[in-house]
């Protein structure tokens, strides 16, 4: 039996606390499938911690050199950092409607702030041109491996341009954030950070007593689900987008393998050893899109870590179990045809939350990533629907 998850992915900069101003790109999204049937690899064991090397199949369309910077190990944040520096004009160049129609007068900013951890946290804000009113503010939560600054940089520009204020962080072990690169050690402190990091947005001036809106996609939704239930007069409504905030019940491993990869994450959490498939045919529905997946170089699509497939499992049955407690303004969008994460798990959300004010939208032949690999048209339908939602609540 297989459990297919989602993630999304972007690239890295310098750890400081002074603001950088710079364009860089936009989010996408990968997937992993984990055949519960594969057997586990043997690898170097160092630590408790079990190390697999795979040969990144090389990018077309680009040199050998940016493809032998690709190919390095990103486990550490200042690796990725480095790669995602380098690739930043290869990714503006790409002929996709998100890097296309980005209004070019958006104020952008990148910077780090240190956690309650000690970890540097990357994040950015997309602000709308000076002189246009802000109307609210709007959170992203990024998906598994995946970052802020890949395809969700034209997303973000279009929103801002709007009339919002952007802002989106790389949570720990993301994109150009500190930590072991794909690994969760515990789904609630990538929650915690969210909340402790847009606790300090909250207090910018730009947005001081504007409405506060948290996004999620994919296992973004499930952060950002859990970040409301966690702080729920923080937020003054929710987006989401194909949220894995429950696994369908064919698509959940047997309680066996359940207890086994309980017990191996004990032993070696670190361990890449839950198989992986490039699911990037499912999630994006336009072959041209889907060839540009592999420009988000700093995207995590190793094998799946031990501990952070338990983590995912048990995020998702706590947000099952605690869905009828939110009670927030709420928009879900999903692909009706999306096979990664079940749309039906959206309807699920829809009827059982006691929220008053909730839209859910089924887009017909919709894949997974429905922001980025739909055909142009679909794409603009999505975004626009997410700005007339947000404008009649501001």
């Amino acid at each position: 039996m297989d459990l297919t998850l989602t993630s999304t992915f972007l690239p890295s900069l310098q750890p400081e606390n002074s603001l950088i101003h710079r364009k860089i790109n936009q989010p996408i999204i990968l997937q992993h499938k984990w055949n519960w049937k594969t057997q586990v690899s043997t690898s170097e064991t160092k630590c408790r911690t079990i190390t697999m090397v795979l040969k990144k199949p090389r990018i077309e369309g680009i040199s050998e050199a940016l493809n032998e910077i690709a190919s390095q190990n990103l486990d550490h944040a200042p690796a990725r950092r480095r790669v995602r520096s380098a690739f930043v004009t290869a990714q503006q160049q790409l002929d996709h409607i998100l890097f296309k129609m980005a209004p070019a007068d958006i104020r952008l900013e990148e910077w780090y702030e240190t956690n309650s951890k000690g970890q540097h946290i990357f994040c950015k804000s997309w602000l709308p041109k000076p002189g246009i009113r802000i109307k609210g503010a709007l959170c992203f939560c990024h998906g598994y491996g995946d970052t802020c600054t890949f395809f969700f940089e034209g997303i973000a520009k279009y929103i801002a341009a709007a009339g919002y204020a952007v802002y989106a962080i790389d949570h720990p072990g993301f994109g150009l954030s500190d930590g072991l690169h794909g690994y969760i050690p515990e789904f609630d402190g990538i929650v915690d950070n969210v909340n402790e990091q847009y606790a300090k947005i909250k207090g910018r001036p730009e947005v001081t007593g504007l409405p506060l809106f948290i996004f999620g996609q994919s296992m973004g939704g499930a952060i950002a689900l859990k970040a409301l239930l966690k702080e729920p007069l923080q937020w003054d409504g929710i987006v989401l987008v194909a949220p894995m905030c429950k696994i369908a019940e064919d698509m959940t491993p047997p309680v066996i393998l359940q207890k086994v990869l309980i017990f191996m994450s004990n032993i070696m959490p670190q361990a890449k050893i839950v198989p992986t498939k490039d699911l990037a045919e499912l999630a994006f529905r336009e072959f041209k899109k889907r060839q540009m997946a592999p420009y988000n170089v700093i995207s995590y699509s190793d094998k799946t870590r031990v501990k952070t497939a338990v983590e995912l499992l048990n995020a998702t049955k706590y947000i099952e179990s605690q869905v009828e407690k939110v009670a927030s303004p709420m928009l879900i969008l999903h692909g009706a045809a999306d096979k990664v994460t079940d749309p039906r798990v959206s309807q699920f959300l829809y009827d059982k939350s006691s929220s008053s004010d909730k839209t859910l939208k089924l887009y017909e032949g919709g894949y997974h990533c429905i922001l980025e690999g739909e055909p142009d048209d679909r794409i603009l339908t999505v975004l626009n629907d997410i700005i007339s939602w947000l404008d009649s609540r501001c």
